[in-house]
């Protein structure tokens, strides 16, 4: 027998079994030990932004500023005027070595209502750890005049409450997810032993690449969503990598091959391993031509744990494999069956000795028997679940969006309801060989006059400068929320109109508008813009990797087909749920009428890595079988159903994991958890179960069609006769 690179790499590994191992724990523990020495770096805000926003962060970071971070407290009461409980807020507060330059900004409700707005010392990118003794002090002040509102916010306080929320929040899904994904894989093994290496494997695979993102992040700098991707994605092929190992590797045992039972699997389902890996790491690499830098971050994030999970897989894995034997069932699980089901049965379908469940078997038997109905029936239900998608309307969450059961985050809505547009302005840099010339002020001075007559935008309009007089930064507050129509309609003014009116006719000076709604806008646009080149460039790449492997111009078209489907079907239920603010009540969200501005293009990424995983899987063994002289149609239904266990229990635990992060309070996080978990629901369901084997079914021999022109391609067989 001639190997293929899996095998040998897998032979090598149960013969060294010991070196391999300690190779595999030396790299964990290198990278995780380096990673926590050299620390994260993560993106600026320069860095992170997006066109002309990028453009004034530039200017502001280059300019010297050190603005400091500005809090308020608001006080309200709903019978009487609040100046003697403001003067107590007041003279509080400066008693704190935290806070400067205490100042009452505004009153509302006839004096039943204040804003006292101050500065924090220090280091304004700091800010989120000075906050907390403030946070406190304004606390013990609620506590001494119940019957009045005394409640602070600004970007320190939220930021530092909404981090400790979703850090706590995050904490309790990634603890919970490993419980949950080894009672799946137990239940899919019937062993102890055999459903503890996936997790371990899992786990160690994500350390590692932890530590290596850290390392990276010196070069590329991250961000602070790459840990929660690392984590999602890291458990979901570590653990379908070596699912689809270790089963094949029983399989073959249970056929009596013995000590060439792991050779096989790694010729097999090891391969299948590597060219899955292969095309998740393209999908993965698509966010890298997103334009953004966030999405450059999440996506080297990404093919670090993916490649760290492929070899693992390819070297560790069969190491483990080798070693334990047949002692991998040890640990078998001892379950309470029905009686008119055998329990023997159970048992020998857990531990892998029958061949497909009676579940799949039901569900096949129709599907091969009637494959133009089935496929249409199902093609039908999947055109109509991804409907709603032509409607999506991406935006990205700001403060309204975060949860109200964080004080700072209450406090700032109802704030914002009697201060509208306090805490979201504009921000306009101007940059000049001297701010302080007369020209410049002059504009500037007409800049505000007119920002102010378009009723969209209100007072008070600020202007900082920076020590070398050479940038200015002016603030100008804005009617809306921050991401609404009324605050686009007050950019696109300021951007397309009042800005070219007045200092953009000076000669040598820049200028560029940054803010919350800015960043917003032009994320959204760079997105739109780099989304066909990230299609175009993972579907591409797919499918030239999917026609080398099986020598077909039909499997990667019809791979890439149903994957499409199933990415669409989750837009349209993102939509349906999210956008049009169904199941609000279920899931624990509000609707702020549009699906995350980044989701859609990570969603396509992720989701279509994660379904070639499954398709390459599926097409794989039923390549195997032809390749073996079985008929197409016959090695459709037996490669199918040997395999659906499979893929149904690695389904299994992507749905469960992925509906933790769903259950989360964080509106993006929530959106992510409930895409992920409904694409991999479906596609592990509809179009695995059904439209896939009857699209097969019906193609027939033409699955395997390659022109002639293309028959230099090299065959990259599971194994060949030597």
């Amino acid at each position: 027998m001639r190997l293929n690179v899996t095998a040998r790499a897998a032979r090598w590994s149960a013969a060294h079994w010991k070196t391999a191992t300690l190779l595999w724990l030396a790299f964990v523990v290198a990278a995780v030990a380096l990673g926590a020495m050299a620390g994260k770096k993560n993106l600026t805000d320069a860095e992170s932004s997006n066109g002309e926003t990028a453009r004034a962060e530039t200017m502001l970071a280059q300019a010297g500023f050190k603005t400091p971070s500005t809090e308020a407290v608001f006080v309200q009461s709903r019978t009487g005027s609040v100046a003697g409980e403001t003067r107590t807020v007041m003279r509080r507060l400066r008693q704190l070595s935290q806070v400067a330059h205490v100042h009452r900004s505004a009153t509302a409700q006839h004096g039943r209502a204040a804003l006292v707005e101050f500065d924090l010392t220090g280091d304004p990118d700091n800010a989120d750890t000075q906050v907390q003794p403030v946070l406190k002090a304004v606390a013990a002040l609620q506590k001494q005049a119940p019957r009045l509102t005394v409640a602070e916010y600004g970007e320190a306080s939220v930021d530092q409450q909404t981090s400790d929320k979703i850090g706590s929040d995050l904490g309790k899904a990634e603890k919970l997810s490993l419980p949950i994904t080894f009672v799946i894989l137990l239940l899919a093994f019937g062993a102890f032993v055999a459903a503890g290496i996936p997790v371990l494997l899992a786990i160690s695979a994500v350390l590692a690449s932890l530590g290596l993102d850290a390392l990276s992040s010196h070069v590329w700098h991250t961000a602070d969503p790459a840990a929660s991707v690392i984590v999602l994605i890291g458990m979901a092929v570590g653990v379908d990598y070596s699912l689809f190992y270790v089963k094949r590797e029983r399989e073959e045992r249970r056929r009596g091959h013995g000590e060439d039972a792991l050779i096989r699997a790694a010729s097999t389902s090891g391969m299948a391993v590597l060219v899955s890996g292969g095309t998740v790491l393209i999908a993965m690499a698509g966010m890298l031509f997103a334009g953004s830098s966030v999405f450059t971050a999440l996506g080297i994030a990404s093919m670090l744990v993916v490649a760290v999970a492929v070899i693992g897989s390819l070297t560790v894995l069969p190491a483990l494999l080798g070693k334990l034997g047949d002692r991998i069932e040890r640990g078998v699980l001892a379950v309470a069956v029905p009686r008119w089901r055998s329990r023997r049965t159970i048992i020998q379908r857990l531990k892998g000795e029958r061949d497909s469940s009676r579940l799949w078997d039901a569900v096949l038997r129709p599907v091969l028997r009637h494959p133009w109905l089935a496929s249409g029936i199902a093609l039908w239900a999947l055109v109509v679940l991804a409907l709603p998608a032509f409607t999506m309307h991406t935006k990205l969450p700001g403060a309204a969006d975060l949860p109200k059961s964080i004080p700072s985050v209450a406090a700032f809505d109802r704030a914002n309801t009697v201060f509208p547009g306090t805490q979201v302005p504009l921000e306009l840099v101007v940059k000049a060989p001297n701010v302080d010339a007369p020209a410049v002020v002059r504009q500037v001075a007409n800049l505000r006059r007119e920002a102010l007559a378009t009723g969209l935008m209100v007072g008070p309009v600020t202007t900082s400068v920076n020590p070398a007089h050479t940038v200015a930064q002016i603030s100008l507050p804005v009617h809306g929320n921050g991401e609404d129509t009324t605050s686009n309609q007050a950019l696109s003014a300021l951007r397309n109109a009042i800005v070219p009116r007045t200092v953009g006719r000076l000669p040598n000076v820049e200028h560029a508008v940054t803010g919350d709604t800015a960043g917003d806008a032009d994320f959204n646009t760079a997105v739109k813009h780099h989304a066909p080149y990230v299609f175009a460039f993972v579907l591409g790449l797919a499918f030239l990797l999917l026609l080398a492997t099986f020598r077909s111009v039909v499997v990667p078209l019809t791979a890439i087909a149903l994957n499409l489907l199933s990415v669409g079907a989750a837009y349209g239920v993102l939509v349906w749920i999210f956008q049009d603010g169904h199941l609000q009540s279920e899931l624990g969200y509000h609707s702020n009428g549009g699906v995350v501005t980044w989701l859609p293009l990570f969603l396509f990424a992720i989701l279509f890595a994660l379904s070639m995983d499954y398709h390459v899987f599926i097409v794989s063994r039923i390549k195997e079988l032809v390749d073996g002289g079985m008929s197409t149609a016959d090695a459709v239904s037996t490669g199918i159903r040997t395999t659906a266990g499979t893929v149904t229990s690695a389904a299994a635990v992507m749905v469960a994991v992925f509906a933790l992060f769903a259950s989360l309070s964080s509106l993006d996080i929530k959106q992510m958890g409930t895409g992920l978990a409904v694409a991999v629901l479906l596609d592990a369901t509809i179009i695995r179960g059904v439209l896939l084997p009857a699209t097969m079914k019906i193609l027939g021999r033409a699955n395997w069609y390659l022109p002639r022109a293309l028959g230099w391609l090299p065959e990259l067989k599971a194994e060949a006769a030597a």
